[in-house]
């Protein structure tokens, strides 16, 4: 079902560069298994009790995910045919039908057997059935899906939703009015948003009813409209000829008018439109910079720290944005043009977060990714486009590699966190010391590409990020090379990051950089086996 990924392009991926066809296995991949994802839910929907999952809401499930798959089976754009183009009603009989009876769609084609025991003649209603690799994007984003069906379901914050569906579907049933049914009320009302973004952005009149979250209505990749009331407010929707009519109690109806890709324009002060940043290149499509989302929070857990805060952006925020990322593109490609296609290829969102305090000033920020939401990036407002740019090489690395690791086994190691990693202060697992390293090679190559280019305004700076990344790397590849929990392909793969480390002493950095960076390695060194070392077993020797 999954592709087998060959060994050039584990090769490729393992001295973190990656060429278009290397990067479009990655993103097919995933893509394909988002739609195992959405089958899953849908399977869970209809095998959950009346008491977890209500008849009616069971109901609207299947008719939302009627009108998706209508949507999906839309032509693209420009070429409509006499049976579905845009603008036709999609009507109840056409919504009713089970899918595939109205022709084909790779949305309603989902891998069967991989997450239900159904076979594909006995898929509940409403479920979707695909071939393995349906629904396979191209790199390079949402925008250039064929449908905004595709767009949406590919959409990195799908994902964290699909899951939180799950969650809510596989609990056990609890006391009426919990937190768990309230959560999973909550997640289903959202897929009825999603479903009329699609059908109003492929130009299928409809008129439904949904619920804002908390006094905010979110319309993924338009925009949220903040209701009269707070709570869980009932806004009933109208859509004819790309305009949505938002209908409220004791409110005024609020018009609001879809435009181009993202975003949606409203002269009314309770609409908040979705926001864009101009494409990395001319060409690229616009990038979405998502702070309305309500499935942007991080989830709660050791792994992410204080990073849990997202950010609504305000104007001020919202300049400083555009003003790093106008810049990106060109400190990218100084770094490496591999580092540009990489980021045109899996990058489809930014979510902006909060900057802790204990970032500091100057170049300091906050990143993360969640394996959930791939081609989803949360970072604090950006200092400057070197920062930035430096931000995403470090988090496409972990997509990369947690996408590589969905397809290939590297290794078989334990959760046990043992590890010295000079950029923690904590022990790390394998994994978790495998992920930091290849991020940590790839800044190390980024920074040394950025320090031969002549005349580059801050090439010392550049030369030290360079040396300090190198020394990291330099300790915490013996760890890794010696494991005896790799496996074969796991082998080749820290081999060739080795390797890939090696070559950078072909261009050294200045030896007060690498006598610094040595010495600040050593230093973190001590001080991780003065906290841990009598409690763990030796690691890094």
């Amino acid at each position: 079902m999954f592709p087998v990924v060959p060994e050039r392009a584990l090769l490729e991926l393992a001295r973190t560069e990656g060429g278009s066809d290397t990067l479009t296995l990655l993103v097919r991949d995933q893509d394909t298994r988002r739609l195992l994802l959405l089958r899953a839910v849908l399977d869970a929907a209809e095998g959950a009790e009346r008491s977890v999952c209500t008849a009616a809401q069971k109901a609207r499930l299947r008719a939302d995910w009627a009108l998706l798959t209508e949507a999906d089976r839309l032509p693209s754009p420009g070429a409509p045919t006499s049976e579905h183009r845009p603008g036709r009603a999609a009507t109840r009989r056409d919504r009713d039908a089970p899918p595939g009876a109205r022709g084909t769609s790779a949305v309603a084609d989902a891998p069967t057997g991989a997450w239900s025991t159904h076979a594909a003649g006995d898929a509940p209603t409403g479920a979707w059935r695909s071939r393995a690799g349906a629904g396979a994007a191209p790199a390079g984003g949402d925008a250039r899906f064929a449908n905004p069906a595709r767009a949406r379901l590919f959409h990195p914050l799908t994902g964290p939703w699909a899951r939180s569906c799950l969650r809510g579907l596989d609990a056990a049933p609890g006391p009426a009015g919990g937190e768990r049914e309230r959560r999973l009320r909550r997640d289903l009302a959202h897929f009825s948003a999603i479903a009329a973004v699609v059908a109003a952005g492929a130009g299928i009149p409809f008129s439904t009813r949904l619920t804002a979250r908390a006094g905010v209505l979110a319309l993924p990749s338009l925009g949220a409209l903040h209701t009269a009331r707070s709570g869980d407010v009932p806004v009933d929707v109208t859509c004819t000829e790309g305009r949505l009519v938002l209908r409220q109690a004791d409110a005024p109806d609020v018009t609001v008018h879809l435009e181009s890709g993202v975003g949606a324009w409203s002269g009314a002060l309770a609409w908040t439109p979705a926001h864009a940043l101009p494409g990395l290149t001319p060409t690229a499509p616009p990038l979405p910079l998502d702070d309305l989302d309500p499935y942007r929070e991080l989830p709660d857990g050791p792994g992410h720290g204080d990073l849990r805060t997202p950010l609504a952006l305000d104007d001020a925020e919202r300049k400083r944005w555009l003003q790093a990322w106008s810049g990106t593109a060109l400190a990218l490609r100084a770094g490496g043009a591999q580092r540009l296609t990489e980021a045109g290829a899996l990058l489809r969102c930014l979510v902006p977060l909060e900057t802790p305090p204990d970032v500091g000033t100057g170049r300091g920020s906050c990143s993360a990714t969640r394996r959930e939401a791939f081609g989803a990036l949360l970072s604090s407002t950006p200092p400057d486009p070197v920062t930035l740019a430096a931000t995403l090489v470090h988090e496409l690395q972990h997509a990369k590699l947690a996408a590589l690791s969905d397809l290939v086994t590297l290794h078989r190691a334990g959760p046990a966190a043992r590890y010295f990693a000079p950029w923690r202060a904590d022990p790390r697992p394998y994994d978790g010391l495998l992920q930091g390293t290849y991020s940590h090679l790839a800044l190390a190559a980024f920074h040394q590409r950025r320090a031969l280019v002549g005349g580059l305004p801050d090439r010392d700076w550049a030369w030290a990020q360079h040396a300090r990344y190198r020394a990291q790397v330099g300790a915490a590849l013996p760890a890794l090379v010696g494991s005896p929990d790799l496996t074969v392909r796991g082998r080749r793969f820290v081999d060739e990051m080795a390797a890939t480390h090696e070559r950078m002493a072909e261009h050294p950095a200045p030896r007060g950089h690498v006598a610094r960076a040595q010495a600040y390695v050593a230093s973190a060194r001590t001080l991780w086996t003065r906290r841990h070392a009598s409690t763990l077993p030796p690691s890094n020797g």
